[in-house]
């Protein structure tokens, strides 16, 4: 499986990063990875297969992101959260003096788009059933993550039930996200969103001091 895709003859150009720690397992998000693949414009990046060891290239990845207009996040909720490798790129892509903070403006008018499934179907999302609560009490690590960046959060993409969900609605579902790919900045829907200003860190809050927290 390729690790990265990139085309620079469409715009506006999409990075979409993909995290799943075993696709072998994948009955939906492997059929989206591979559907992101073959849309025009779109940089894919396979954490797994590219950062085996854990070992991001913050750089590298800031160049791919900085030119992107919209961040796309394609994996599994595991654990109510994000896989381990999405969540330390988050950590150290993001950095303040960068992504956020004095000085953090590069990510200001973007957007962000998750894309993920779900392993319980979307009635076990709820506070009589096993999850507990109803799936959006999940979403605002993500809201806030965008918003502290200046970016714009953009409706999310879910998939419940990927274990157990019929042939011809997986294929449904991958149909509506290549086209959403196919399609961006065109969505009806973005009309009546606004854009997103970053949430200022008081300085303060963030000393220049050697060594972290």
């Amino acid at each position: 499986m390729p690790t990265t895709t990139s085309t620079e003859s469409a715009a506006p150009r999409i990075y979409l990063i993909a995290a799943h720690p075993r696709w072998r397992d994948s009955r939906v998000n492997l059929q989206l990875l591979k559907a992101a693949q073959a849309v025009p414009g779109v940089d894919v990046n396979d954490l797994y297969d590219t950062y085996p060891d854990y070992a991001i290239d913050v750089g590298a990845e800031q160049a791919r992101l900085a030119r992107a207009d919209l961040l796309v996040l394609l994996h599994p909720i595991q654990w109510y959260s994000m896989p381990a490798l999405q969540k330390l790129w988050l950590d150290e892509v993001l950095g303040y003096g960068w992504a956020y903070g004095t000085g953090g403006t590069a990510l200001e008018g973007k957007d962000f788009w998750l894309a993920a499934t779900t392993g319980g179907p979307e009635t076990s999302y709820h506070p009589q059933s096993y999850n507990r609560y109803f799936f959006d009490a999940f979403l605002p690590p993500y809201e806030q993550t965008a918003a502290l960046c200046g970016m714009r959060f953009l409706p999310p993409l879910l998939f419940h039930g990927a274990r157990s969900a019929p042939a011809g609605e997986v294929a449904a579902h991958v149909a509506v996200f290549k086209d959403r790919l196919s399609t961006y900045p065109n969505w009806p829907e973005l009309e009546d969103l606004d854009s997103c200003v970053s949430c200022a860190v008081p300085e303060v809050d963030r000393p220049v001091v050697h060594g972290e927290a």
